[in-house]
């Protein structure tokens, strides 16, 4: 079956290959069940830093707490990137998936149009629709700790193809690049990789966090919201989001103390 908008694996190839880039190797395939699957697999195996692989399409998409992400074929985009944070202290490391989401709405800001922001930790919106989502898995491999990242963007779609009413994508914006023209699949992932390489790239020289942070809050729309916090296991922590502390935690004010929010699912509700 074509594949509308194919991703040009040359251009992209020739676009991330300058010697200051952090990409070490790119590859796009056709069809796969999922790139983070598949990447975390070749991790293991011993692929470097900085691998980075593509679908054109992809059939079973992983989301966090195991949900799934998908979209026809050409629709959206897939891509995950293998990093090795080996550098980096530990206690760093909570901040990756904070800085991915960072670097996707940074790369989508480039369009006009399309103020794009966070709802912590990492999903992208634009408007109250989400439009992009990241998972991070860490990986034990022969390099040592790794970080596998997977960003899953929804392109083309229609509104009917849309997975839930809460879902957006860049096509229903109607957006077109000053630099690149009209959208397409091809730039969206070069700007997210450009965009990823140079914070990743900033970041990891740094001994503090503290600019990231400041970054990070400016961009997330979560920031005095009347939230619900959904944690593991049931529970739920509902109050203002005051912050987001140097840990990349959600600082959460409710009537009974505040509560400091590690992971979970944030639902942005409506002030009364």
């Amino acid at each position: 079956m074509a594949i509308p908008d194919r991703i040009d694996e040359a251009r992209l190839r020739r676009l991330l290959a300058p010697g200051d880039s952090i990409w070490a190797s790119l590859t796009v395939v056709d069809e796969t069940g999922s790139t983070n699957a598949d990447l975390v697999a070749e991790a293991k195996g011993g692929a470097p830093s900085g691998t980075v692989l593509i679908a054109n399409s992809q059939s079973a998409g992983r989301g966090r707490q195991g949900r799934t992400w998908s979209a026809p074929p050409g629709a959206g985009v897939a891509v995950s990137v293998l990093l090795h944070p080996v550098d980096l202290a530990p206690a760093r490391w909570g901040w990756l998936p904070l800085l991915a989401g960072l670097s996707v709405a940074e790369a989508l800001r480039q369009y006009p149009g399309l103020p794009a922001l966070l709802k912590w930790p990492n999903d992208v919106l634009i408007g109250e629709g989400k439009v992009a989502g990241i998972l991070t898995e860490r990986v034990e491999s022969p390099r040592g700790p790794a970080v596998v990242i997977g960003l899953g963007i929804n392109v083309h779609l229609t509104e009917a193809q849309l997975p839930v009413p809460s879902a957006t994508s860049l096509a229903l914006h109607a957006v077109e690049s000053v630099v690149a023209g009209p959208l397409s699949r091809t730039e969206v992932v070069r700007s997210c990789l450009g965009t990823l390489g140079e914070l990743y790239r900033g970041w990891e020289t740094k001994t503090s966090d503290d600019d990231l942070a400041v970054w990070y809050r400016r961009r997330c729309a979560t920031m005095g919201r009347r939230v619900r916090v959904e944690l593991v296991g049931g529970l739920a922590v509902e109050g203002t989001a005051t912050d987001v502390d140097g840990g990349g935690r959600l600082v959460v004010r409710t009537d009974g103390g505040t509560h400091v929010v590690g992971a979970g699912d944030v639902i942005h509700l409506r002030s009364v």
